[in-house]
């Protein structure tokens, strides 16, 4: 069972996505997103399995939860920095990202 001191390791951020694209070489439909975490972050990039509920214009400006401090992962030939956080749609076949319900500061912590 995980404890509060395992749930402060993690490091979940606010971002704003500032560039999206087609990412044809994934395994699955996805685009390769470039996120803005503010000041002490900075831009960071993701791969996110979220084109069923959005298109490109969609997602830009768009306000999003990740976890910032996992190791980056070698996806195709694309390296993701962190995971955008997501969750499954009512028939499980797509992925509605996480948001907070208000605009916040980029990069502010979720606790």
């Amino acid at each position: 069972m995980a404890n509060y001191e395992y749930f402060e390791k993690l490091d979940i951020r606010t971002g704003t996505i500032v560039e999206v694209t087609d990412f044809p070489e994934a395994q699955k439909p996805a685009y390769k997103l470039k996120i803005d975490f503010g000041v002490e972050i900075g831009v960071k990039q993701s791969s996110a399995q979220i084109t069923d509920h959005y298109t490109k214009g969609d997602l830009h400006g768009k306000q999003i939860l990740a976890v910032v401090n996992f190791p980056p992962r070698q996806i195709g030939t694309f390296m993701s920095e962190v995971l955008t956080l997501g969750v499954p749609d009512r028939d499980g076949k797509g992925v509605i990202l996480v948001e907070p319900e208000q605009v916040t500061n980029d990069g502010s912590r979720l606790y």
